[in-house]
């Protein structure tokens, strides 16, 4: 791979430099799981890789005004690891500990993961579920953007030449408050999602939704936020005719593609399956708080 140079900032503002000061492609390596290989079987040229593992605070949790602050760079074991984090959001952590095999866990990160920018990553509906914010370094300053702002389709992502996710911050849940992820691969493990679902759900004193966020991955070329199937939660406890339309929403959602992993018509039927599942789980640890 000639002239492809290796660089690694100890500050955000340097990385910066770096990443928009390249003539041709730069690539930020928060993890590398998902662009080692793109280098390896020649399917991404760039001319420079800027390696952010070593700047201080992206590897790292912290907890602080009633909310998580995850950094870009942080390894998945990292989130498992972390009680708090697990007690309080299990389905994020529980899209994250998807990631790969046990050796992957330990670089893979919540930044690669999302701007690596595939309808099928494990970690990102979750987020997206939870409100969750990143912030972004760029030549022109910092700037915040919702979670589900970075993708705008397969491999490509709203972030401008320079720019790179510093970290995530996550709001600490509401009394009552939980969620769920769960995802469907042909093989037991270590596979890519032929769909993805998280639910997040707030139920009040006697077990009704009080509010609800459904979030699907691997059914478009982006996450889809789900309206119409939170809407089918919010104001119901999970009975049966409330799981039922929250399947069929989850359903009408969808826009996806057929390929070796499924059809157009298999998808759209695992999604509403992984709703009703997703929603069960949410509901049961939101009742347990």
């Amino acid at each position: 791979m000639p002239n492809l140079s290796f660089t690694a900032p100890t500050t955000v503002d340097e990385a910066v430099r770096m990443l928009a000061g390249s003539a041709g492609l730069a690539k930020p390596l928060s993890g590398g799981t998902d662009l080692l290989v793109q280098l390896r079987s020649g399917r991404m040229r760039p001319e420079a890789i800027v390696d952010l593992k070593r700047i201080p605070g992206l590897i790292g949790i912290r907890e602080e005004s009633g909310e998580f602050v995850i950094g870009a760079a942080t390894p998945g074991v990292m989130l498992s690891e972390h009680e708090a984090l697990s007690h309080a959001w299990p389905g994020i952590v529980e899209g994250a500990d998807l990631i790969g095999s046990q050796q992957i866990q330990g670089r893979a990160s919540l930044a690669g993961n999302l701007c690596n920018a595939s309808p099928a990553a494990d970690s990102v509906p979750a987020l997206i579920a939870a409100h969750a914010t990143c912030v972004i370094a760029g030549p022109n300053g910092r700037r915040t953007a919702m979670v589900e702002a970075i993708v705008t389709g397969p491999g490509r992502t709203s972030l401008e030449k320079g720019e790179f996710v510093v970290e995530f911050h996550v709001p600490k849940p509401k009394p009552h408050q939980s969620d769920a992820y769960l995802r469907f691969i042909p093989r037991t493990e270590m596979d890519i999602a032929v769909v993805g679902c998280a639910v997040n759900v707030t139920l009040d004193g006697n077990g009704v939704c009080a509010d609800a966020r459904v979030v699907l991955g691997a059914v478009a070329p982006t996450q889809i936020v789900c309206g119409e199937a939170a809407k089918a939660l919010i104001g119901h406890r999970l009975d049966e005719p409330t799981m039922a339309a929250l399947d069929a929403a989850a359903g009408r959602a969808c826009n996806p593609i057929t390929d070796k992993r499924g059809t157009i018509e298999y998808r759209i039927k695992v999604a509403g399956v992984l709703a009703r599942r997703a929603a069960k789980i949410a509901f049961e640890r939101a009742g347990a708080r």
